[in-house]
């Protein structure tokens, strides 16, 4: 059913615009780029995990040029150091005072590139940023812009070279997606996309035209806060994060941010639909990503080859979705 609200339609064919603009530059990867808008509508962050070359970083470009934003890059390194993120003082010669030279994540959206390959020391340093959405330099704290959202790729852990996120900071990404590989009829579309008419191996983000401002996404974050959840469907997302805390072959489950960001993500997800109501159906479309993350799987879990989606997918399927 479609939300009478002109409000509520307006924004739903507005992110329709924004869906088929992405589309222009990234081929397939439809769960992904849905699953990118639900955490820009709520101000979320979102952990990308795949291999590399599947288009982590083209869908961050695509995104940040159809909505008219600022966009900074951190390729992170194993000799980054944090002030390369935040920023740091500097000596002015003119003046012989220290001055505050801001870092790249003084920006809209942030692509924080491969940031398992940077030790844990320098991937904290986006802790701050991520949950208070400013940064202490020289005892100074500087807000950053709005909206914001960290965009965060990483390589699968069994790759060379890269270094597991702590705990902590996996936990304010309000979304993991899992980058899938393309089917063979998209592989076929891409590879002519990128041999056609080109002289390098990127696909191409001409065709990608802006379709929302800074003041739009602010609006359409304000509309997404203010969605219809009833209290069934809160007391869902609540009994699906506590089974994970004493579910067989899950070591650590979720804690409180686990039924916070289902709830978040939801909203998002029924304003997409061009809805002002949450459903069941809402949060269970987004569990998996909202929860992968947040639990730990046994060792016996894991040597029987079982995956976190595997777990969260058997709490699912037992726990019962209320009817309204």
């Amino acid at each position: 059913m479609i939300d009478e609200s002109p409000a509520i339609t307006r924004a739903g064919e507005l992110l329709g615009k924004l869906r088929t603009q992405i589309a222009r530059a990234l081929v397939g990867q439809a769960a992904t780029v849905d699953q990118t808008m639900i955490a820009l509508l709520v101000a979320g962050h979102v952990l990308i995990e795949g291999v590399p070359g599947l288009g982590k970083t083209l869908l961050v470009r695509a995104l940040a040029q159809a909505v008219s934003l600022k966009v900074a890059r951190i390729q992170f390194t194993p000799d980054l150091m944090p002030s390369d993120i935040t920023g740091h003082a500097v000596l002015d010669p003119e003046t012989h005072a220290m001055r505050v030279v801001r870092g790249p994540v003084f920006t809209n959206i942030l692509l924080a590139d491969e940031i398992n390959r940077a030790p844990a020391k320098t991937q904290s340093a986006l802790l701050e940023v991520m949950q208070e959405n400013q940064v202490s330099l020289e005892g100074e704290t500087l807000l950053l812009p709005r909206p914001f959202m960290v965009l965060a790729t990483q390589n699968p852990l069994d790759t060379e070279g890269t270094y597991p996120l702590p705990e902590a900071q996996l936990d304010r990404f309000l979304l993991k997606i899992d980058m899938r590989y393309p089917t063979e009829l998209e592989e076929v579309d891409i590879v002519t996309r990128t041999t056609t008419d080109q002289t390098g191996d990127q696909l191409p983000l001409s065709h990608v035209a802006p379709v929302l401002s800074d003041r739009a996404i602010l609006a359409l974050q304000t509309l997404a806060a203010r969605q219809r959840v009833d209290a069934a469907v809160v007391d869902y997302a609540v009994r699906l994060a506590r089974a994970t805390r004493d579910w067989p072959g899950i070591a650590i489950g979720a804690g409180s941010r686990g039924p916070i960001a289902l709830i978040r993500a939801a909203k998002a997800a029924a304003l997409l639909a061009a809805r002002s109501f949450v459903t069941p159906d809402d949060v269970k479309g987004v569990a998996l990503a909202a929860l992968r993350h947040r639990i730990a799987l046994s060792a016996d879990a894991q040597l029987d080859g079982r995956k976190p989606d595997d777990v969260l997918m058997t709490i699912l399927e037992a726990t019962a979705a209320p009817r309204l």
